[in-house]
């Protein structure tokens, strides 16, 4: 539509390039957020009458007004993300899709991811081993050894579907692989040249801003109708400017900085907006520095935490072993379309509502816990902290003990040593996730602070489970070329994989001596990871506080062996002098750090690592994969299985009329995460999905983890709401079961949900603020839909499970300002009728009744006019899949 006004011509030597120029719209341009700049220039490129109209383009050039009117726009990005807890059940949802395109007549070839998509493999490795000096190749061969089959299926999809791109296991984790590798920055399409963006199907997408680069977290739903082809519709976001000054302390990392930042935008509250830093103190944050506060954007609520394109952008693309050449077009052609940011311009962008502040000298060394990763704690106030909490009032700051509970001091036997273990004990340190591993300067403090810690003659002690995962080959480069690795190794930080691993809850089982001691002295036992979530029984199910910190913290707190200590006066031990160590002692200075980091890393390293990559390691090489264009569907298979969700579409039924005497599954509070509703972790042996697995012949040794298992529906509807930390209201005792209300019968909440299946009742969830908080999930939708649940009806959302209830079909309700479960009267045992009409519109009102007499309105989290027709037509796979069946795709 805008080729005669807006598409330019750029000369660079010999080549010539085009692209489209949002400069010739308006000087509206020059006011604009730099995030809200490239969702214009993605509009105006695809701008084409049909999916992206010029009314659009027109919507986001007027942002300034727009931006608080709720106004509806698409975004088409250049490219999909996806790791494989959420890529498995998206590959078997591309294969069930062919399936159908046979059986109703059509062409199967039109199922194919229509721009990039990739795919790292990095869930599946768990830290069985530690401790061990071949914990890593231990480790790699028994994820092998558990997710053959899934590894094969995800290689028949590479060879079967187009645009579809592997990264092995033993690779890295997603998010730094994508940093270091698989980023573009800026496309170059046939001649076209365009910024890079991307949604990706894990939350920590969003890491990829601090590289200057748009992108988000979506559910895996909505992955999936990206990568074919289909628009996301979005509501045009609010952006809050944050305006750093002032430079970082000696003592203090990028962790500390991104906790503290975390605190700052939880309480302003950023949910569904764009939070973009700018000012002097962003320009002296190296981009490692960046992609650190980016990636814990989740934590902080917003959409995306974007750093725009600037010197530090191109510094760090020539380190990480892009090409010269590419670096100078992606600088030539982002300077000419106004993407790429100058701090000493005069030229200022708008932003939304008053701009937040934070002189980076304010910043103090700091943890978050022990329940949530916005509950940030100086490290000078750590152990008054613990001590608090412990006999707080049970909740995100409490554990409820009583005072005689509290001086209780166990003894740990472990191996016939006997060591004390009062509560604070710290039985898992682990190094990772890709927050803290990409970052050089925190590795490379932890690695400098290990080796100090050695030569003083401390240790750790045997029983605490340290671990050191980094989140690609390069960091295991550098560590050794600054010679520390062996001495975080003699600390028991000996490599365990390459992958998410203790971050996602794959920490692997601690010894019994420990789980004994945890449960028959109750004691509050705690792990400190670098990781950016520490919800309740994600780490561990027997670490009751979890912390998160940077890597050199997480080796202080593991040489202290406890996390109510006080560094300043109290001593990690003794030197070989007998003398006191203290943290100070052994704390390495920004300077120091700098100078070895500068020393010891050059884009060499990545492109040796990056290499190998691209050839695949011998166990991926190795692996046998069927050569059909259809999948050949195991009937035997407890891993992978044809999914249901396209029934509606082969039945020709659609969501249409109001919810009439449901029933309540669940009656839940505040903060229920994706973790509760579908866990990722281990499959517990009194659980409905390990009765199934036992039927189906699997022996317990061999039950894997819930996230393995996503491609098997049957598996993962018998794993919903299965967290053994989930509260219900409807029942006293803790754990996954509910109640069938009108027999009183109490069991797993699976098997209670097939008893109102078998008698043809429907049911809803009724919940608290921030339903659906932490990992996107796409199984937290699946799963509920597979039981049986047609409405939520919660006080608030996150906003990617918001998404994906409705792109399964769910009818997500939001309680009127000041109503709740508990301020109407609600007890969850009423019989409910929600009064659906069949013209459903974007926020409208609906009434709900109920036998017991209590009526209320809830508002319908329907937000965008593309949502009506993916509710309607029973989630936005089928909707995607009549567009394909019509070629309007």
């Amino acid at each position: 539509v805008f080729d005669g006004k807006a598409k330019k011509t750029l000369k660079l030597g010999t080549n010539q390039y085009n692209y489209y120029d949002i400069n010739t719209l308006s000087d509206k341009v020059d006011k604009l957020p730099y995030s809200i700049r490239v969702l214009l220039e993605s509009a105006l490129r695809n701008c084409d009458n049909f999916n992206v109209k010029p009314d659009h383009v027109e919507k986001i050039l007027d942002w300034k007004t727009t931006q608080n009117q709720e106004m509806e726009i698409p975004f088409k990005p250049a490219r999909v993300l996806l790791q494989d807890f959420t890529g498995v059940p998206a590959v078997v949802d591309l294969a069930a899709m062919r399936d159908v395109m046979v059986q109703l007549g059509q062409d199967p070839q039109k199922i194919n991811p229509l721009i990039p998509t990739e795919l790292v493999i990095d869930h599946s490795i768990l830290a069985d081993y530690a401790r061990i000096k071949d914990a890593f190749k231990k480790n790699e061969e028994m994820e092998f050894y558990r997710n053959k089959e899934r590894f094969q299926f995800l290689k028949w999809g590479q060879e079967q579907f187009k645009n579809f791109t592997i990264v092995p296991p033993g690779s890295g984790i997603v998010h730094q692989v994508n940093l270091e590798y698989l980023a573009r920055c800026v496309f170059n399409n046939n001649g076209l040249l365009y910024p890079d963006s991307l949604v990706g199907a894990d939350s920590h997408t969003t890491m990829i801003n601090g590289l200057g680069i748009v992108g988000w977290g979506v559910g895996g739903i909505e992955a999936e109708a990206a990568l074919l082809g289909q628009p996301l519709a979005m509501v045009l976001p609010q952006v809050v400017g944050f305006k750093l000054t002032g430079k970082l302390n000696s003592n203090v990392t990028a962790t500390d900085l991104v906790l503290t930042i975390t605190e700052m935008l939880r309480k302003r509250g950023v949910v569904g907006k764009f939070v973009e830093f700018f000012g002097p103190g962003a320009e002296t944050l190296n981009l490692a520095d960046r992609a650190t506060i980016s990636n814990m954007c989740p934590e902080y609520g917003a959409t995306i935490g974007y750093f725009p394109v600037d010197g530090q952008t191109m510094e760090y693309l020539k380190l990480s072993g892009r090409s010269p050449d590419h670096v100078k077009l992606c600088e030539e052609y982002l300077r000419s379309t106004n993407l790429f940011i100058d701090y000493k311009s005069n030229k200022h962008a708008d932003y939304s509502g008053e701009v937040m502040e934070l002189n980076l000298n304010s910043v103090v060394p700091s943890l978050s816990g022990p329940k949530r990763p916005h509950d940030r704690v100086s490290v000078d106030n750590m152990k008054t902290e613990f001590n608090t909490a412990l006999t707080n009032q049970v909740g995100f700051k409490g554990f409820g003990l009583n005072e005689t509970q509290k001086k209780k001091e166990a003894t740990l036997n472990y191996e016939g040593v006997k060591y004390p273990f009062p509560h604070g004990s710290l039985v898992i340190a682990a190094i990772t996730s890709c927050t803290n591993t990409s970052n050089p300067d925190v590795m490379l403090a932890a690695g400098m602070l290990a080796q100090k810690a050695v030569e003083k003659g401390l240790v750790v002690r045997p029983y605490i489970k340290t671990t050191l995962s980094p989140g690609s080959g390069v960091v295991t480069k550098y560590l050794e070329a600054a010679g520390v690795l062996p001495y975080m190794e003699k600390l028991g930080f000996n490599i365990a994989g390459y992958g998410c691993m203790t971050c996602i809850g794959n920490s692997g089982d601690l010894h019994e001596d420990i789980l004994n001691t945890i449960t028959n002295d109750e004691v509050i036992a705690a792990s400190v990871l670098s990781g950016n979530r520490n919800f309740e029984g994600r780490v561990h199910s027997h670490t009751a506080a979890n912390y998160l910190a940077s890597p050199p913290l997480v080796i202080a707190y593991a040489l202290a062996g406890r996390v109510n200590i006080d560094f300043e006066t109290e001593s990690l031990g003794k030197d070989k002098n007998g003398k006191d160590v203290f943290l100070q002692d052994i704390w390495p200075s920004r300077e120091e750090i700098s100078k070895v980091v500068t020393n010891n890393i050059n884009p060499k390293m990545f492109n040796e690592v990056y290499q190998k990559i691209s050839e695949g390691t011998d166990n991926w090489n190795s692996l046998e994969v069927p050569k059909e264009s259809s999948y050949k569907w195991a009937s035997e298979s407890t891993y992978i299985k044809k999914p249901p969700f396209f029934d509606n579409l082969i039945n020709n039924k659609i969501n249409s009329g109001s919810i009439i005497n449901a029933r309540c599954l669940l009656n839940v509070g505040d903060s229920i995460t994706t973790d509760h509703i579908s866990p990722a972790g281990k499959i517990a042996k009194t659980s409905s999905a390990a009765k199934f697995l036992r039927s189906k012949g699997v022996e317990d040794k061999d039950f894997n983890q819930y996230g393995t298992r996503r491609g098997n529906y049957e598996v993962m509807a018998r794993g919903t709401f299965a967290n053994v930390k989930l509260i219900n209201n409807l029942i006293e005792e803790r754990g996954p079961k509910t109640v069938h209300i009108p027999s009183g019968k109490i069991d797993a909440v699976y098997d209670v949900a097939e008893m109102y299946k078998n008698e043809g009742t429907p049911l809803i969830v009724l919940a608290g603020k921030e339903y659906g908080s932490g990992s996107s999930r796409d199984w937290a939708a699946k799963g509920p839909l597979l039981q049986g649940i047609k409405a939520v009806i919660a006080e608030s959302y996150e906003r990617i499970h918001r998404s994906n209830l409705v792109g399964m079909g769910i009818m997500p309700l939001q309680y009127k300002q000041g109503d709740s479960t508990t301020s109407l009267g609600l007890t969850g045992k009423e019989v409910f009728t929600v009064h659906i009409p069949d013209a459903v519109q974007v926020g409208m009102d609906i009434k709900v009744t109920t036998d017991s007499g209590i009526e209320f309105t809830v508002k319908a989290r329907i937000d965008t006019e593309p949502e009506i027709e993916y509710y309607r037509d029973g989630g936005i796979l089928v909707y995607v899949m009549k567009k394909l069946m019509e070629s309007r795709i």
